[in-house]
Formats: C-alpha cells, sequence, structure tokens
C-alpha cells in the first residue's frame, strides 16, 4: 500500500471512474503494475479469474452489490481483499419496492391494462397496513425511510436478529414463517447465498395472508418459482411484484407473464445509468481509504460470498 496507490480499471470503465481514482489521490495503471484493481463486468467472473491469475493485485472493488457469480465461480480468494458495493443500491431499489407496493395497494396493475370505467375494488392506502422487510442492508435500511411518512407498521427479518431502526421488531430468519402471517406485503431484500435460496419456498409463501402481495427487488432465486406459481394460482396470496426472477430473463411463455395479479419489471430496479454515480463515489472513497491504511467499505466475507 503506497500514498498513491495504482489502481486498474478492467475492463476499461467510464471515464469517471479513471477521475475518481485521480481526485482520491490514485494512479490509474495497467493491471500488471497495479496493487487494486476496479472489477466493472458483474457477468464475467472468470474474466477477472484470468486477469488475477496473472497480477499481484491485493484489493479487488467488485461493481454491484449481488456477488453471486463470483462467488459461485470460486474466485474469491481469501488472500484477496474483496468489496463491492452493498449498501450504495438501497435508495434506487428500495423506490423500486415502494413503487410496487403502491401500485398494489392502489390495484394499478388492473385499472392500467383497462379498456373501459371498471367499478371501485378493494383498494387500500399503505397506512396502518403491515410491511415485512426481509433482509435488513442498504435496500431495508432506505426502504424504512421511504415508508415512514406513509406511516405503515414495519417489521423486519434478517439472520442475525440484529434490529433496524424504525421497525418495530426484527426477529431471525427462522422465524419467516410465523412473521409473515403478520404481513400485507412482504419485502424481499436479503442477499442470495446457498443458506437463503430458496427461502421463500411453499410453506412460508402458504403462510401468507390471502389478500397479502410479495415484492421482490433482491434476487430472484430468495423465491421458489415453481411454489410461487402454484400458490397464485390456488389464490393463495393476493399477488406478486417482481423485479427479478427465477430463471432469468423470465421466458416467453412462463405462466407468471399470464396472471393478472403479477406484476413483473425486468431487473430495472437498479440500471446502470443509476449504478454508475453511486459506483464513482465508493471507488472515490475506497481509493481514499486503500491509501491511507483505513477500513475500506463495502467489505466481503469470501466463506459467505456477501
Amino acid at each position: 500500500m503506497t500514498s498513491s496507490p495504482a489502481v486498474a480499471i478492467a475492463p476499461p470503465g467510464e471515464d469517471e471512474l479513471r477521475t475518481a481514482v485521480q481526485d482520491a489521490g490514485g494512479r490509474v495503471a495497467e493491471p500488471g503494475e497495479a496493487e487494486a484493481l476496479v472489477w466493472t463486468d458483474p457477468q464475467d467472473p472468470h474474466g477477472l479469474k484470468d486477469l488475477l491469475d496473472k497480477t499481484s493485485i491485493k484489493w479487488v472493488q467488485l461493481p454491484f452489490a449481488g456477488i453471486e457469480k463470483f462467488a459461485d465461480a470460486g474466485i474469491l480468494d481469501p488472500a484477496l481483499t474483496w468489496t463491492c458495493t452493498k449498501g450504495a443500491y438501497g435508495p434506487s431499489c428500495a423506490e423500486h419496492a415502494l413503487a410496487f407496493m403502491l401500485a398494489a395497494a392502489r390495484r394499478l396493475h388492473v385499472h392500467l391494462p383497462a379498456k373501459s370505467w371498471a367499478g371501485q375494488g378493494p383498494e387500500r392506502r399503505l397506512k396502518g397496513c403491515t410491511v415485512l422487510i426481509v433482509g435488513t442492508g442498504g435496500i431495508g435500511r432506505s426502504l424504512v425511510g421511504m415508508l415512514k411518512p406513509l406511516e405503515p407498521r414495519i417489521i423486519a427479518s434478517n439472520r442475525s436478529g440484529r434490529p433496524l431502526d424504525g421497525a418495530e421488531r426484527t426477529e431471525t430468519s427462522d422465524n419467516l414463517t410465523e412473521l409473515v402471517t403478520e404481513a400485507d406485503y412482504v419485502v424481499v431484500a436479503a442477499s442470495l447465498t446457498p443458506e437463503t435460496k430458496g427461502m421463500f419456498n411453499r410453506e412460508v409463501l402458504e403462510a401468507m395472508r390471502p389478500d397479502a402481495w410479495i415484492v421482490n427487488v433482491a434476487r430472484g432465486g430468495l423465491i421458489d418459482t415453481d411454489d410461487l406459481v402454484d400458490v397464485l394460482q390456488k389464490g393463495g396470496i393476493g399477488g406478486a411484484a417482481l423485479d427479478v426472477t427465477d430463471p432469468e430473463p423470465l421466458p416467453d411463455g412462463h405462466p407468471l407473464w399470464a396472471m393478472d395479479n403479477v406484476m413483473i419489471t425486468p431487473h430495472v430496479a437498479n440500471t446502470w445509468n443509476m449504478a454508475l454515480p453511486e459506483l464513482v463515489e465508493m471507488v472515490r472513497r475506497n481509493v481514499a481509504n486503500f491509501s491511507e491504511g483505513r477500513e475500506l467499505e463495502g467489505l466481503v466475507d469470501p466463506a459467505l460470498g456477501y
């Protein structure tokens, strides 16, 4: 570590990233000369592995919060320091979750496609309803602040049970089947790991209220898709609002596309144009931290994969 660390950007990224490195006192260098790397392609873990095999890089900054592709590829070498953008994109994903909840509450999925004037249904406000936030990282924390003016009751769930500020209470994820019975809206905002994959299975989904909506802005694999389809077809829950699916992209002709109580968006809760400014600022802060020997933001535990 030096006062002016050599930082590579690969594949060659936006000019804003180069500026961020330089503004933080770093020097943009070729990978073979660098001690740190800003990796810009979230879809190419094997390209990253090939590059790391040829360098002596000590710290790798990944571009997104969801890093399961890199964990699954087995390239999170514990001898290196890894950071991702967990927390940085929370507000944009929380906005999308809020939009989904408001759309469901006001039945926009019914009214917007309508071609004639229809009568009123059970439209409702968020005030007084119960929102369960599953996962209390950046998305969950941001969503609490956005929900507060709308006055719902907020409860939360995470792996540790550590309290989420603004929630009435926070319980551990092993109590999920009981927690969902209280919620009008269940917002899925957890990390995808081997332990959380399929955490919303038939048992949990069937425990939800028959008028409750599940909202997923995290990762598709957190919900068992076949179980979700079955529960929806049987009228077991009110609906599903999904920005992410498993599989993804969701194939044409999949049963979810034909359901009038399902809203699907194509993984746009956080897009590159939304993400880039946040990534640039994190790179600026972390290069400065790396230069001065301070703890980096967004540290990844290679053993846990997030």
